[in-house]
């Protein structure tokens, strides 16, 4: 992913998150159990937090092509699929009627994936070359 891409990928996570922040405050309370709910809005603060940071990686990639930005943003990519993903099917389930009890174990692997691609962020930022003043 270059830059551009990395950016526009994250305005459309960034608009997803909002839209299912909004649906949660709205519809879904109506529609499932208090404790659904709060791990609705786990996902939706996750996905939010995450898409910040590829929004940051896609920033820092138009001031130096560090290659482990590109990895970190991708992580984050996959971290809310599978993170937020997995809770936002898991907390729907008794409305969907979608068997997602095999989704369990995937939610603990985007919080991995999450925790890989900060570190991935931490390794491109210590490459960086910066001027001094």
């Amino acid at each position: 992913m270059n830059a551009k891409q990395v950016l526009r990928i994250a305005a459309i996570s960034g608009a997803i998150a909002v839209a299912f922040g909004a649906f949660g405050a709205h519809k879904l309370k109506e529609l499932i159990d208090e404790k659904s709910v709060l791990n609705w809005e786990t996902a939706v603060k996750y996905q939010l937090l995450h898409t910040l940071a590829m929004m940051f990686c896609g920033v820092l990639l138009m001031l130096q092509p560090v290659k482990q930005l590109k990895t970190a943003a991708s992580l984050f990519l996959v971290g809310i699929f599978c993170f937020s993903g997995s809770l936002y099917l898991l907390t729907t389930r008794s409305i969907t009627g979608i068997s997602a009890e095999f989704l369990g174990p995937i939610t603990p692997i985007g919080g991995l994936l999450f925790i890989a691609g900060w570190i991935f962020l931490f390794v491109a930022v210590s490459k960086f070359t910066i001027p001094n003043n």
